[in-house]
């Protein structure tokens, strides 16, 4: 399987060696918040500390929104991701749920039931001939 045959994958961000180098200032800005005086410097004034560190603007703008989805695609790693919610004092059921469009009763109890359904959801193009498109 070649990283394109993930793109057919809903949900599915391959996190591989270019989009390590892709995300690298945005997740080491991330671990940067394990740091209690750092979390105090974000949430001071998030424009400048995150002016700190060598992301791309799009990376900042998706940290500013609270994109989760936006900072995966941009090379961002959910494990360092989660330390954002933690510094929103999100947890991560709360924050995952958001990134499904679920509020966290239902994504917890979509995982209690076994997840998300298979059928329908093994590829997008799947999706495209549900739709007729």
């Amino acid at each position: 399987m070649s990283n394109a045959d993930f793109a057919d994958i809903p949900g599915t961000v391959l996190f591989d060696a270019q989009q390590a180098r892709r995300g690298y200032g945005l997740n080491q800005f991330c671990m940067s918040l394990m740091n209690a005086d750092n979390r105090k410097r974000f949430k001071a004034d998030e424009v400048a500390y995150l002016a700190d560190w060598p992301m791309s603007d799009e990376q900042r703008q998706a940290v500013l929104d609270r994109d989760m989805n936006r900072c995966l695609a941009l090379g961002g790693n959910v494990y360092f991701l989660v330390k954002i919610a933690a510094t929103d004092g999100i947890s991560v059921q709360q924050m995952v749920g958001r990134m499904t469009g679920m509020d966290e009763a239902d994504y917890r109890d979509m995982m209690l039931r076994g997840g998300r359904p298979i059928e329908g959801n093994r590829y997008r193009h799947e999706w495209l001939q549900r739709s007729g498109g």
